[in-house]
């Protein structure tokens, strides 16, 4: 009879052991045998008589669960077995909750208590759809609603009609709503400062160089949306350096990474975030990798190969999930990482490796080498009145002066707010002017 995850033998009896039985009780169910050393060895108890009475009346006082106290003869030894059903409710003792995994006992804490708690009630819901009563529509966020409309417009997974409605109504539709409150996931998706109630809730990015060198540094902050949509324009347009070529006389711009791959990782990591731990996502790019890290937990049963293969759908956060999936950013077939490992292939590059540490799940791209036949390079100036972002558009204004904000946003591969923001600022600069008008105008610079 060896110990194992349903069996515990102890010398003699102490009532912290009541967190034993409420560690079987809310596992598997199992057996404490009283009086047997570690090796299985019964060694009697002499106070059995007491025992037999005090267990079953304190399990019951403490645990409000009743079990079986047996008294057993080995040998004219006398020991005590104590049987504990698997309890269909969560058992506490004291108002903590214990769990026995493979041989050991342990307390659930944080998100582990939570979903067990989910799983024993039976309830449905998750992290990101409990309401958040202090928060109302009127709080949230213009920009965060106008991506959202305009993605879910073009991605057509939501009629134009269903758009229309108010920003009540739409929450409601999105199902995003509960008993008249909002969700947490809606404060997450569409309010500007969610570390109001998610301390962590926002993205790191950092450049390094060797020996760890830190270069640049920076924290995205906003809404889900704003962020989602901002990481990309920040990466792509500070962070990494594109190469240029010339295929005849078409120029072509090619970064180390495909922009698919990055942007299907950064989304799952927003959807997967287990933002309740208080950490923020990170985004570390190194002279040859860029890694991608957030605090995740995987579903119950899965393993670092699970992720890898295929899969059910199974998000952390399904309701951030589902949005995400309405404004046409994500699919809900489990094929994320297929889809990111598809986008490197045809992209050249080496499929990206996927890790887990502890809480943390990291995903690594590495760069290629550097294609031999560069004609030019885009590089951020040491020194420079004008971000990156600036003087790229400065550039495309100066190639073709007739350019519109929306076709400028095209080419750039930003938003059109992004450009808006850029075109007032060097307006207020006195530098750029615009002259006839929105379809038939052009820009000049005055410097």
């Amino acid at each position: 009879m060896p110990e194992d995850q349903n069996i515990e033998w102890k010398l003699t009896w102490k009532d912290e052991y009541l967190k034993w039985i409420c560690g079987f009780a809310n596992a598997q169910g199992g057996r404490i045998y009283i009086g047997v050393d570690d090796n299985g060895n019964v060694v009697g108890v002499g106070d059995y008589k007491r025992l037999m009475e005090d267990i079953p009346n304190k399990v019951q006082m403490y645990l409000g669960i009743v079990v079986d106290v047996n008294l057993l003869e080995d040998y004219e030894s006398f020991y005590i077995e104590i049987n504990v059903p698997p309890s269909s409710y969560a058992v506490n003792y004291k108002g903590e909750y214990h769990y026995r995994s493979g041989s050991t006992k342990q307390q659930l804490k944080g998100e582990a208590l939570t979903d067990f708690l989910l799983r024993k009630t039976g309830r449905q819901f998750r992290w990101d759809a409990v309401p958040e009563p202090d928060y109302t529509v009127e709080k949230l966020d213009f920009e965060s609603f106008s991506i959202f409309r305009r993605e879910a417009k073009h991605s057509g997974r939501i009629t134009e009609s269903d758009l229309m409605v108010d920003n009540a109504e739409l929450l409601s539709r999105l199902g995003l709503m509960t008993k008249g409150e909002l969700k947490r996931a809606a404060v997450l998706l569409f309010y500007r400062h969610p570390e109001e109630i998610v301390s962590g809730c926002y993205v790191k990015i950092g450049k390094f160089g060797k020996g760890s060198d830190l270069i640049h540094h920076e924290e995205i902050r906003g809404s889900l949306f704003v962020m989602a949509e901002r990481i990309m324009e920040v990466l792509y347009l500070k962070y990494l350096t594109a190469t240029i070529s010339y295929d005849g006389n078409t120029r072509v711009e090619r970064y180390p990474y495909p922009p698919e791959a990055i942007r299907e990782t950064i989304y799952n990591a927003l959807i997967h975030c287990d933002w309740s731990a208080g950490y923020p996502i990170q985004i570390r790019i190194d002279e040859n990798s860029l890694r991608i890290t957030n605090v995740g937990k995987l579903p119950y049963g899965w393993t670092q190969e699970t992720l890898t293969s295929y899969h059910h759908s199974k998000p952390f956060n399904p309701d951030i999930a589902r949005v995400f999936f309405r404004a046409g950013w994500v699919e809900t077939w489990g094929r994320g990482i297929k889809k990111v490992c598809e986008a490197c292939e045809a992209y050249g590059t080496p499929l990206p490796t996927y890790s887990i540490l502890g809480e943390d799940v990291t995903v690594v791209f590495e760069a290629p080498l550097q294609p031999t036949e560069v004609t030019e390079i885009i590089e951020e100036p040491v020194s420079s009145s004008f971000s990156l972002t600036e003087q790229k558009v400065i550039k495309e204004l100066k190639k073709n002066p007739n350019l519109t904000q929306i076709e400028l946003a095209t080419i750039l591969h930003v938003s059109k707010t992004t450009i808006q923001k850029i075109i007032k600022t060097l307006i207020s600069k006195g530098i750029l002017k615009r002259t006839g008008s929105r379809k038939k105008g052009m820009w000049f610079f005055t410097e």
